[in-house]
């Protein structure tokens, strides 16, 4: 990834919708833990779309896919292409990189490092580790960052990964964090245009603060992990999204919204996926 997509816009809000964790399978019919996870996109996606102020663009965080099949990326990218919104995407550690990569197709997908737009900048992370469920920013990923934080330090940053850069107060789950975030959150704390930092992985929300950083992670689509638990175990929570409208100030508005029900029945007694 060596681009970066410049929208100059105005000074005005940007309204961003970010779903996570879809876990698609190749097959229609493919269920997480009961759950049919492309019927539970389709149910999270009629709800967020009509919302008001419309969203300006998409931010899907990783896990995408649950197989890392073509079959599965294409069942997706049809889903978020049909939104008529810029999509932007980020690997989790489900997804098949170069696959999603060679299966990206349509001018509205996007997997770039960065977008410029409005007094916003957009950054997003490969936080993703070979053969690990776990997350790391590897050295060149970290000067990246530092070296676009530097360029652009007029714009406020809402930097995006896959993996959470702090405990989420799950033992089982906190196995699973970047392992580095130290390095990382040094980098943050240089850049005081750093507004937000926004992820995935954890299936469930969260939203504190960090020396003046919002750092937010979102609910699934699909499952939902229990928070504050030792072992792996899942919350009867729905699914859901999160809403952000990004001011011209430096300002973020966020919030969850989720669906009344699970649209499905999930094995509750599961030791894991």
């Amino acid at each position: 990834m060596t681009s970066v997509t410049m929208h100059p816009g105005s000074s005005r809000v940007i309204n961003v919708l970010q779903i996570t964790d879809t876990h698609l399978f190749a097959d229609s019919d493919g269920s997480l833990l009961g759950l049919n996870t492309e019927q539970s996109l389709q149910a999270i996606l009629r709800k967020a779309l009509p919302r008001k102020p419309r969203p300006d663009l998409v931010l899907a965080t990783g896990d995408l896919v649950h197989d890392g099949t073509p079959a599965a990326y294409r069942r997706v990218f049809g889903h978020l292409d049909s939104l008529g919104l810029p999509v932007y995407c980020l690997a989790g550690n489900h997804d098949e990189a170069t696959t999603l990569r060679q299966t990206l197709r349509g001018e509205r997908l996007h997997y770039v490092p960065q977008l410029l737009q409005g007094n916003w900048h957009f950054i997003f992370l490969d936080s993703t580790l070979a053969g690990s469920e776990g997350g790391h920013l590897d050295r060149q990923v970290l000067e990246a960052l530092e070296t676009r934080l530097a360029a652009a330090p007029d714009k406020h940053a809402l930097v995006c990964l896959h993996h959470q850069p702090v405990p989420m107060g799950s033992r089982w789950l906190d196995t699973m964090a970047v392992d580095n975030a130290g390095e990382f959150l040094a980098v943050i704390d240089r850049h005081p245009q750093v507004r937000g930092i926004l992820w995935g992985h954890v299936h469930q929300t969260f939203d504190r603060q960090r020396n003046g950083v919002r750092l937010m992670a979102t609910p699934s689509t699909c499952i939902q992990f229990l928070p504050g638990s030792d072992d792996f175990a899942l919350d009867t929570a729905a699914p859901g999204y999160r809403w952000l409208s990004l001011h011209p100030d430096g300002r973020i508005e966020t919030g969850v919204e989720r669906l009344e029900e699970i649209p499905g029945s999930l094995d509750l007694a599961s030791a894991g996926y």
